[in-house]
């Protein structure tokens, strides 16, 4: 159960239950929040915590919220677990990552569908033969997100690593050649981006009968040569914000209508 203060609020988060909305967006970078927020309706700065920072606002009439996690898994699991004891549900990783696959061109979206568990945090919810799976909801809207956004979009699997650097600069590691064996792997089995919270978010929602799914920036960058103008110009976070608002419009459609067919009382 999460941890709560005398006063109400969530330990981490700083958030008292009902702050939030059942859909909660997940960047990374505290910085993006306000950014993304922006495209709610009437959004407004709810709580400041550590790295979590959240903004509430309304999106087609529904309550929907936007919380950092900071970066990696520990923090993201921290994030969810408390969410979940606040309100929400639904969770979409906002987020950027590095290509995996030479046809992906840097401002291209990956909408994941699944993670390879190359990280510490969710062993300690599930063995890792447990599959990393985003919701099927949650992935469907962000495909179709993709294409209303009219943004080029891959849907496929990442891989979730603990250490920046030991992804940048392998060879300097003296685990390198277990890291570059690794690495090609998961290329070979065609992961189309590497990132540092997506499997966890997918197990810790597992767990917690949550629905998750995520759309990550892409940067192709597997010659590690440093970006171009050209690149820093596609390289833009509202190229990814643009497709995750547009599918979650989609989810929230996508729910009034299963509620309504299933007699419950729509959403507002």
């Amino acid at each position: 159960m999460p941890v709560f203060e005398p006063d109400g609020r969530l330990h981490h988060i700083g958030l008292r239950p009902g702050e939030v909305g059942r859909y909660v967006l997940l960047p990374g970078d505290p910085g993006r929040v306000e950014r993304i927020a922006s495209r709610f309706d009437n959004p407004r700065f709810v709580a400041q915590n550590r790295e979590y920072v959240t903004w509430t606002g309304t999106l087609d009439g529904v309550e929907v919220s936007c919380t950092s996690t900071g970066i990696g898994c520990p923090s993201t699991a921290i994030a969810v677990e408390e969410l979940v004891g606040a309100g929400a549900d639904t969770f979409i990783r906002v987020g950027t990552s590095g290509a995996m696959q030479r046809n992906i061109r840097t401002g291209d979206v990956g909408v994941i569908t699944g993670a390879i568990r190359d990280e510490g945090t969710s062993r300690h919810y599930l063995p890792i033969e447990y599959p990393a799976v985003a919701d099927v909801d949650v992935t469907a809207a962000l495909r179709q997100g993709a294409k209303d956004a009219g943004i080029p979009f891959h849907l496929g699997i990442a891989q979730s690593k603990d250490s920046f650097y030991g992804q940048h600069e392998p060879e300097r590691m003296p685990v390198a050649p277990m890291l570059a064996r690794r690495w090609d792997a998961w290329m070979a089995g065609g992961a189309i981006a590497s990132e540092m919270e997506a499997a966890t978010l997918f197990i810790v929602a597992s767990t917690l009968r949550a629905r998750a799914g995520g759309a990550m920036l892409i940067f192709q960058n597997l010659d590690h040569t440093p970006p171009t103008e050209a690149d820093r110009a596609a390289g833009d976070i509202e190229r990814v914000i643009d497709v995750v608002i547009a599918g979650l419009r989609r989810l929230i459609a996508a729910d009034r209508a299963a509620a309504g067919a299933a007699g419950a009382p729509a959403a507002p």
